[in-house]
């Protein structure tokens, strides 16, 4: 079975650092898995961390204006075509990791084949993964306007404000109908000394809180590859309150 966990959440709250720092944490606990991080998110950031200025997106194909490593093999359907072209975009970003990015999405109301032909594509690449982990734009719904796959997690990455965690429920608002059945939650990111106010805060929204993340001044320095051992280790901690299948990924 493949794992999925989406990390949602407003610019500059931190997204891509989760994504980064959990992807460490799984590599630990799980290193004989296979990972692909799926970088939804506009700012196509998740491929710096890794020294990569990405250009190779899914929507290069949609536009036909990705430039392919090799010749197009002659005789393909359409949908294997679009399948193939997945392939030729897919990123080794360190062992048994791959990264795919995505850049713009139709709407799903779009009713040209290659929207269909896209998303099967993807839901098959996606299968082949043991964990998925989905670096995404504000909610789930850009998500799905892309791939439309049972999301087992997702993480809203919130500031400890009472203005970040009032918009941290109108997303969990916006992606319900995206993670049926799926678990949804928020870590607050950047949290310093005020461990009772960020609790009185999520409480006040009726949010579901999974995990706090102590702020790491190193980041704000500008960290290329937002790696911190503060980050992994707060991760780390909160881990196991998410519904992992342990026995089916060990």
């Amino acid at each position: 079975m493949t794992l999925t966990v989406a990390v949602t959440g407003k610019s500059g709250s931190g997204k891509t650092t989760v994504v980064k720092n959990l992807l460490s944490v799984f590599r630990e606990k799980f290193p004989e898995k296979s990972i692909l991080l799926f970088d939804n998110d506009l700012t196509c950031e998740l491929g710096h961390t890794f020294g990569m200025d990405v250009r190779e997106t899914i929507y290069g194909i949609r536009s036909g204006k990705h430039e392919y490593k090799t010749g197009i093999p002659a005789h393909m359907s359409k949908q294997e075509y679009i399948e193939w072209a997945l392939e030729d975009i897919l990123i080794e970003a360190e062992e048994n990791t791959d990264l795919i990015v995505s850049w713009l999405s139709a709407s799903k109301d779009c009713r040209c084949p290659i929207t269909k032909q896209i998303n099967d594509a993807l839901v098959k690449l996606i299968s082949r993964y043991d964990i998925v982990i989905f670096d995404c734009e504000f909610d789930l719904k850009y998500l799905y306007q892309l791939v439309d796959v049972p999301i087992d997690i997702t993480l809203i990455i919130t500031l400890p404000t009472k203005e970040s965690a009032k918009l941290a429920s109108r997303i969990e608002e916006y992606s319900a109908k995206y993670a049926t059945e799926g678990q949804m939650g928020v870590v607050v990111n950047c949290v310093e000394d005020n461990a009772e106010q960020i609790y009185n805060i999520i409480e006040e929204y009726e949010l579901n809180l999974i995990g706090t993340v102590p702020k790491d001044k190193n980041l704000m320095f500008g960290s290329f590859d937002k790696t911190s051992e503060i980050v992994k280790k707060a991760i780390s901690q909160f881990i196991y309150r998410l519904n992992i299948p342990l026995g089916d990924l060990r």
